[in-house]
Protein backbone atom coordinates (compact mmCIF):
# COMPACT_ATOMS: atom_id res chain seq x y z
CA UNK A 1 0.00 0.00 0.00
CA UNK A 2 2.71 2.58 0.62
CA UNK A 3 4.55 2.02 -2.28
CA UNK A 4 1.40 2.81 -4.25
CA UNK A 5 0.90 5.59 -2.71
CA UNK A 6 4.58 6.97 -3.59
CA UNK A 7 3.94 5.79 -7.39
CA UNK A 8 0.29 8.07 -7.40
CA UNK A 9 2.82 11.05 -5.46
CA UNK A 10 4.76 10.45 -8.20
CA UNK A 11 2.74 10.49 -11.71
CA UNK A 12 0.76 13.63 -9.64
CA UNK A 13 3.95 15.29 -9.19
CA UNK A 14 5.39 14.89 -12.85
CA UNK A 15 1.88 16.12 -13.85
CA UNK A 16 2.23 19.30 -12.52
CA UNK A 17 5.76 19.61 -13.90
CA UNK A 18 4.43 19.10 -17.44
CA UNK A 19 1.30 21.52 -16.60
CA UNK A 20 3.78 24.13 -15.37
CA UNK A 21 5.41 23.67 -18.77
CA UNK A 22 2.62 24.39 -20.45
CA UNK A 23 1.90 27.72 -19.29
CA UNK A 24 4.76 28.90 -19.24
CA UNK A 25 5.15 27.99 -23.05
CA UNK A 26 1.59 29.83 -23.68
CA UNK A 27 2.61 33.05 -21.90
CA UNK A 28 5.99 33.48 -24.04
CA UNK A 29 3.42 33.36 -27.39
CA UNK A 30 2.28 36.94 -28.26
CA UNK A 31 -1.25 38.10 -27.74
CA UNK A 32 -3.54 37.61 -31.22
CA UNK A 33 -4.36 41.45 -32.39
CA UNK A 34 -8.10 42.01 -33.32
CA UNK A 35 -8.41 41.48 -37.27
CA UNK A 36 -9.64 44.82 -39.00
CA UNK A 37 -11.64 44.74 -42.05
CA UNK A 38 -9.96 46.06 -45.09
CA UNK A 39 -11.63 49.32 -46.61
CA UNK A 40 -11.40 49.50 -50.49
CA UNK A 41 -10.41 52.99 -51.61
CA UNK A 42 -12.91 55.01 -53.96
CA UNK A 43 -12.47 58.22 -56.31
CA UNK A 44 -15.26 60.44 -57.20
CA UNK A 45 -14.51 60.60 -61.24
CA UNK A 46 -17.08 62.62 -64.23
CA UNK A 47 -18.49 59.73 -66.22
CA UNK A 48 -20.51 60.32 -69.27
CA UNK A 49 -24.06 59.89 -68.36
CA UNK A 50 -24.65 59.21 -72.09
CA UNK A 51 -23.02 59.12 -75.36
CA UNK A 52 -20.74 61.70 -76.17
CA UNK A 53 -20.25 62.29 -80.20
CA UNK A 54 -17.10 63.51 -81.21
CA UNK A 55 -16.47 66.99 -82.63
CA UNK A 56 -19.51 68.53 -80.24
CA UNK A 57 -19.18 70.44 -77.63
CA UNK A 58 -20.00 68.76 -74.10
CA UNK A 59 -22.86 69.63 -71.65
CA UNK A 60 -23.03 69.22 -67.96
CA UNK A 61 -26.41 67.47 -68.73
CA UNK A 62 -24.37 64.95 -70.59
CA UNK A 63 -22.48 64.19 -67.13
CA UNK A 64 -22.26 62.56 -63.96
CA UNK A 65 -19.82 61.76 -61.26
CA UNK A 66 -19.50 58.35 -60.23
CA UNK A 67 -17.39 56.96 -57.92
CA UNK A 68 -15.01 54.59 -58.63
CA UNK A 69 -12.11 52.16 -57.30
CA UNK A 70 -9.68 53.76 -59.47
CA UNK A 71 -8.65 57.31 -60.52
CA UNK A 72 -7.44 57.04 -64.17
CA UNK A 73 -5.02 59.22 -65.15
CA UNK A 74 -6.47 62.60 -66.80
CA UNK A 75 -9.81 62.15 -65.19
CA UNK A 76 -11.88 64.81 -63.74
CA UNK A 77 -13.89 65.05 -60.36
CA UNK A 78 -16.16 67.94 -61.19
CA UNK A 79 -18.44 68.39 -64.27
CA UNK A 80 -18.13 71.81 -64.88
CA UNK A 81 -14.49 71.15 -65.91
CA UNK A 82 -15.75 69.80 -69.02
CA UNK A 83 -18.45 72.18 -70.49
CA UNK A 84 -17.76 73.29 -73.83
CA UNK A 85 -14.79 70.65 -74.21
CA UNK A 86 -14.90 68.75 -77.37
CA UNK A 87 -14.18 65.22 -78.01
CA UNK A 88 -11.96 64.32 -80.41
CA UNK A 89 -13.61 60.48 -80.81
CA UNK A 90 -16.70 59.07 -79.21
CA UNK A 91 -17.22 58.32 -75.46
CA UNK A 92 -19.13 56.15 -74.70
CA UNK A 93 -22.19 55.92 -72.22
CA UNK A 94 -20.93 55.19 -68.45
CA UNK A 95 -17.19 55.45 -69.29
CA UNK A 96 -14.66 57.82 -67.82
CA UNK A 97 -14.22 61.45 -69.70
CA UNK A 98 -10.21 61.51 -69.70
CA UNK A 99 -8.12 64.59 -71.13
CA UNK A 100 -6.43 62.49 -73.46
CA UNK A 101 -9.99 61.93 -75.26
CA UNK A 102 -10.82 66.07 -75.79
CA UNK A 103 -9.37 68.48 -78.25
CA UNK A 104 -6.88 70.96 -76.80
CA UNK A 105 -4.11 73.53 -77.77
CA UNK A 106 -4.60 76.05 -80.52
CA UNK A 107 -7.86 74.63 -81.40
CA UNK A 108 -9.13 75.41 -78.18
CA UNK A 109 -8.61 78.93 -78.30
CA UNK A 110 -10.08 79.43 -81.75
CA UNK A 111 -13.37 81.27 -81.50
CA UNK A 112 -16.23 80.40 -83.57
CA UNK A 113 -16.29 81.79 -87.12
CA UNK A 114 -12.34 81.86 -86.63
CA UNK A 115 -9.74 80.22 -88.30
CA UNK A 116 -5.95 79.63 -87.09
CA UNK A 117 -3.64 80.52 -90.62
CA UNK A 118 0.18 80.81 -89.86
CA UNK A 119 1.71 82.79 -91.62
CA UNK A 120 5.54 83.72 -92.52
CA UNK A 121 7.29 86.22 -90.70
CA UNK A 122 11.24 87.84 -89.54
CA UNK A 123 12.10 90.48 -87.10
CA UNK A 124 11.61 93.06 -89.72
CA UNK A 125 7.70 92.64 -90.11
CA UNK A 126 7.18 90.87 -86.97
CA UNK A 127 8.12 93.89 -84.50
CA UNK A 128 11.90 92.97 -84.09
CA UNK A 129 10.21 89.28 -82.72
CA UNK A 130 8.62 90.97 -79.88
CA UNK A 131 5.42 89.39 -80.40
CA UNK A 132 4.08 87.06 -78.29
CA UNK A 133 0.41 84.66 -77.84
CA UNK A 134 -2.31 86.61 -76.97
CA UNK A 135 -1.04 89.88 -78.66
CA UNK A 136 -3.21 92.02 -80.93
CA UNK A 137 -2.19 92.94 -84.19
CA UNK A 138 -3.10 95.41 -87.11
CA UNK A 139 -1.67 93.45 -90.54
CA UNK A 140 -0.91 95.65 -92.90
CA UNK A 141 0.44 94.32 -96.68
CA UNK A 142 2.46 96.01 -99.42
CA UNK A 143 2.24 95.26 -103.05
CA UNK A 144 4.65 96.62 -105.83
CA UNK A 145 3.29 96.87 -109.28
CA UNK A 146 5.75 94.24 -111.97
CA UNK A 147 5.98 97.18 -114.41
CA UNK A 148 7.20 94.13 -117.51
CA UNK A 149 3.27 93.48 -117.47
CA UNK A 150 2.69 96.42 -118.80
CA UNK A 151 -0.87 97.58 -119.35
CA UNK A 152 -2.01 94.21 -117.96
CA UNK A 153 -0.65 94.63 -114.85
CA UNK A 154 -3.50 93.44 -112.08
CA UNK A 155 -1.80 95.80 -109.53
CA UNK A 156 -1.91 98.79 -111.52
CA UNK A 157 0.73 101.15 -108.94
CA UNK A 158 2.28 100.00 -106.05
CA UNK A 159 0.88 100.07 -102.47
CA UNK A 160 0.36 99.58 -98.42
CA UNK A 161 -2.60 99.91 -96.69
CA UNK A 162 -3.81 98.03 -93.93
CA UNK A 163 -5.31 94.42 -94.34
CA UNK A 164 -7.08 93.40 -90.72
CA UNK A 165 -7.21 95.19 -87.51
CA UNK A 166 -6.69 94.05 -83.99
CA UNK A 167 -5.56 90.24 -85.01
CA UNK A 168 -5.15 88.05 -82.02
CA UNK A 169 -1.96 85.96 -82.27
CA UNK A 170 -2.55 82.28 -81.25
CA UNK A 171 1.29 81.04 -81.24
CA UNK A 172 4.77 82.88 -82.34
CA UNK A 173 7.35 80.60 -83.46
CA UNK A 174 7.19 77.78 -81.17
CA UNK A 175 5.90 79.63 -78.28
CA UNK A 176 2.39 79.10 -77.34
CA UNK A 177 0.33 80.17 -73.91
CA UNK A 178 0.65 76.84 -72.51
CA UNK A 179 2.67 77.10 -69.55
CA UNK A 180 5.15 74.36 -71.10
CA UNK A 181 6.09 75.90 -74.10
CA UNK A 182 6.88 79.19 -73.59
CA UNK A 183 9.58 79.43 -76.50
CA UNK A 184 12.79 80.75 -77.14
CA UNK A 185 12.83 85.04 -77.45
CA UNK A 186 16.29 84.57 -79.01
CA UNK A 187 15.12 81.68 -81.42
CA UNK A 188 14.73 82.01 -85.30
CA UNK A 189 11.20 82.92 -85.94
CA UNK A 190 9.73 81.56 -89.03
CA UNK A 191 5.62 81.56 -88.77
CA UNK A 192 3.16 83.08 -86.40
CA UNK A 193 -0.51 81.90 -86.00
CA UNK A 194 -2.98 84.54 -86.29
CA UNK A 195 -7.02 84.03 -85.61
CA UNK A 196 -8.76 85.04 -88.72
CA UNK A 197 -12.33 85.34 -89.31
CA UNK A 198 -13.27 82.80 -91.90
CA UNK A 199 -14.15 85.74 -94.75
CA UNK A 200 -10.85 87.17 -94.25
CA UNK A 201 -8.87 84.29 -94.83
CA UNK A 202 -8.77 84.76 -98.52
CA UNK A 203 -7.41 88.14 -98.11
CA UNK A 204 -4.67 87.26 -95.88
CA UNK A 205 -3.56 84.10 -97.82
CA UNK A 206 -3.77 86.17 -101.28
CA UNK A 207 -1.70 89.24 -99.48
CA UNK A 208 1.18 86.71 -97.89
CA UNK A 209 1.39 85.00 -101.77
CA UNK A 210 1.57 88.44 -103.67
CA UNK A 211 2.86 91.06 -101.28
CA UNK A 212 4.33 91.28 -98.14
CA UNK A 213 2.77 91.55 -94.56
CA UNK A 214 3.60 93.58 -91.68
CA UNK A 215 2.50 92.87 -87.70
CA UNK A 216 1.98 97.02 -86.39
CA UNK A 217 1.27 95.58 -82.23
CA UNK A 218 -1.34 97.38 -80.74
CA UNK A 219 -2.95 98.19 -77.41
CA UNK A 220 -5.48 96.02 -76.38
CA UNK A 221 -7.27 98.79 -75.03
CA UNK A 222 -7.55 100.44 -78.45
CA UNK A 223 -10.80 99.38 -79.85
CA UNK A 224 -10.16 100.60 -83.05
CA UNK A 225 -11.20 98.85 -86.24
CA UNK A 226 -11.87 99.08 -89.83
CA UNK A 227 -15.50 99.74 -90.97
CA UNK A 228 -15.91 97.49 -93.15
CA UNK A 229 -19.37 99.58 -94.58
CA UNK A 230 -17.10 102.22 -95.91
CA UNK A 231 -15.55 99.83 -98.67
CA UNK A 232 -17.96 98.32 -101.67
CA UNK A 233 -17.75 94.29 -101.80
CA UNK A 234 -15.61 92.34 -103.92
CA UNK A 235 -17.09 90.87 -106.77
CA UNK A 236 -14.96 87.26 -105.93
CA UNK A 237 -13.74 85.06 -107.96
CA UNK A 238 -17.13 82.96 -107.88
CA UNK A 239 -20.32 84.31 -108.29
CA UNK A 240 -23.00 84.08 -105.22
CA UNK A 241 -26.42 83.06 -106.61
CA UNK A 242 -29.05 85.86 -106.33
CA UNK A 243 -31.27 84.12 -104.34
CA UNK A 244 -28.44 83.29 -101.30
CA UNK A 245 -30.14 83.91 -98.57
CA UNK A 246 -28.39 87.05 -96.56
CA UNK A 247 -28.97 85.40 -92.96
CA UNK A 248 -27.58 81.94 -93.80
CA UNK A 249 -25.13 80.97 -90.88
CA UNK A 250 -22.60 80.37 -93.52
CA UNK A 251 -22.64 83.74 -95.07
CA UNK A 252 -18.69 83.96 -93.88
CA UNK A 253 -17.76 80.60 -95.30
CA UNK A 254 -19.42 81.21 -98.76
CA UNK A 255 -18.04 84.58 -99.36
CA UNK A 256 -14.45 83.12 -98.48
CA UNK A 257 -15.66 80.13 -101.03
CA UNK A 258 -16.32 82.76 -103.47
CA UNK A 259 -12.57 83.93 -103.48
CA UNK A 260 -11.19 87.41 -103.99
CA UNK A 261 -8.82 88.16 -106.86
CA UNK A 262 -5.45 90.10 -106.72
CA UNK A 263 -7.13 93.14 -108.61
CA UNK A 264 -9.84 93.12 -106.13
CA UNK A 265 -7.77 92.98 -103.33
CA UNK A 266 -5.75 96.07 -104.96
CA UNK A 267 -8.50 97.99 -105.80
CA UNK A 268 -7.07 97.99 -109.44
CA UNK A 269 -11.12 97.15 -110.73
CA UNK A 270 -12.70 100.22 -112.13
CA UNK A 271 -9.96 102.31 -110.71
CA UNK A 272 -8.38 103.26 -113.95
CA UNK A 273 -4.44 104.69 -113.52
CA UNK A 274 -3.90 108.33 -115.24
CA UNK A 275 -1.11 107.61 -118.27
CA UNK A 276 0.68 110.25 -119.28
CA UNK A 277 -0.91 112.04 -122.35
CA UNK A 278 0.79 111.54 -125.81
CA UNK A 279 2.98 114.07 -127.21
CA UNK A 280 1.39 116.25 -129.11
CA UNK A 281 1.91 115.62 -132.93
CA UNK A 282 3.94 118.19 -134.76
CA UNK A 283 3.64 118.47 -138.90
CA UNK A 284 6.26 120.92 -140.79
CA UNK A 285 6.31 120.21 -144.70
CA UNK A 286 8.51 117.91 -145.65
CA UNK A 287 11.06 119.04 -149.03
CA UNK A 288 10.04 118.00 -152.49
CA UNK A 289 12.29 115.60 -154.17
CA UNK A 290 12.48 116.23 -157.33
CA UNK A 291 10.81 112.60 -159.01
CA UNK A 292 8.51 111.73 -155.87
CA UNK A 293 5.32 110.68 -156.88
CA UNK A 294 3.22 112.83 -154.31
CA UNK A 295 4.06 115.82 -152.06
CA UNK A 296 3.30 115.21 -148.54
CA UNK A 297 3.38 115.90 -144.53
CA UNK A 298 5.96 114.91 -142.08
CA UNK A 299 4.55 114.07 -138.46
CA UNK A 300 6.70 113.64 -135.42
CA UNK A 301 4.64 111.38 -132.96
CA UNK A 302 6.47 110.67 -129.66
CA UNK A 303 10.00 110.70 -131.17
CA UNK A 304 9.06 108.68 -134.60
CA UNK A 305 8.41 110.40 -137.53
CA UNK A 306 6.23 109.47 -140.99
CA UNK A 307 4.87 110.86 -143.97
CA UNK A 308 1.37 111.24 -144.51
CA UNK A 309 -0.18 112.16 -147.72
CA UNK A 310 -1.52 115.62 -148.39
Amino acid sequence: MPNLTRILAGVLIALALLLGVFAWTLSRRPAPHPVVPVTQATFPVVVAARVLPAGKPITVDALRVQTLPINPNGAFGDPSQLAGRVPTSDIGADSPVLEGQLSSGIAERVEPGQRAIAVRVDESNAVGNRLRPGNLVDVFFTLKRDGNLGNGAEVERSQARLLMSKVRVLAFGNATPAADSPGDANGMVRTAVLAVPVADVDKLTLAETSGRLVFALRNPKDDEVIDPAAFAPTAGVLKIAANAPAGDAAQDSTRAAAGVALDELSGSTGNPVAHPQAAPRIARPVTRVAGAANDGIEVIRGGRAETVAR
